[in-house]
């Protein structure tokens, strides 16, 4: 239902057992929306929705396998009714020099990062045109924007999420918003942290900035927003 921000709409969020998945579960769930929690570790969107409470459900799912997905778009319509905002989260990294002994991984980083948020937005779409339209926000890089060597098939992915996601801005506007977001350093475990030398983002202000992304007015689209940390150079 594309209502305003205290509609209590219908979220969707891919990658939900940790990161700036589970936070954004948190933070929509306590502005007032219902969340649906998908991941491939279901002990940890379970553990996520039995802290969340009756507002979330858990759905264990791959977005590299879309009959798992598919199931689950089955069972948030018998459960909830619709789905009004979809969080391409999900996502696999690897770092290092691109060699052939590589590939296996670099297809995965291809078919979870692309193609699984490609895939798991062509198997909700459905719901978000229901009820006038929803929001689709896309968890990119700033990698997608500035590179650096050891990232070049992430980057790629990321490149990729962007320029698609441009695309259907055009063909899903006004109904359907679409925002990417390209994120920084994040602050998902404290090795990370420890490896970069300097403060990063908590995932809880990513998940903020969705929140206010998806609240605004629906004559309102913020398409993309690019957030670093203060310190980082590229």
């Amino acid at each position: 239902m594309a209502g305003d921000q205290d509609d209590g709409r219908v979220a969707v969020i891919t990658g939900a057992s940790s990161g700036i998945g589970a936070a954004t579960a948190r933070k929509l769930a306590a502005d007032g929306h219902r969340v649906v929690l998908l991941a491939r570790r279901a002990d940890r969107i379970q553990a996520l929705a039995g802290e969340l409470g009756k507002r979330a459900l858990a759905i264990p799912a791959d977005v590299t396998d879309r009959d798992s997905l598919v199931a689950a778009a089955g069972r948030v319509q018998r459960e909830f009714g619709r789905t009004d905002i979809l969080v391409n989260n999900a996502a696999a990294m690897a770092r290092g020099p691109f060699t052939s002994e590589q590939r296996g991984l670099y297809r995965r980083l291809v078919e979870t990062n692309l193609l699984g948020a490609m895939t798991t937005t062509e198997v909700f779409l459905p719901q978000l045109r229901d009820d006038g339209g929803g929001d689709l926000v896309n968890i990119s890089s700033v990698a997608a924007r500035s590179v650096r060597a050891g990232i070049a098939v992430y980057a790629a992915t990321k490149s990729g999420l962007n320029g698609w996601s441009e695309v259907l801005r055009q063909e899903l506007q006004p109904d359907i918003r679409v925002t990417v977001i390209e994120p920084g350093g994040v602050a998902t475990n404290p090795e990370t942290e420890q490896s970069r030398g300097y403060p990063l983002i908590p995932v809880e202000q990513v998940a903020e900035i969705i929140s206010f992304c998806i609240s605004r007015p629906r004559t309102v689209s913020i398409n993309e927003v690019l957030v670093r940390p203060s310190s980082q150079a590229h």
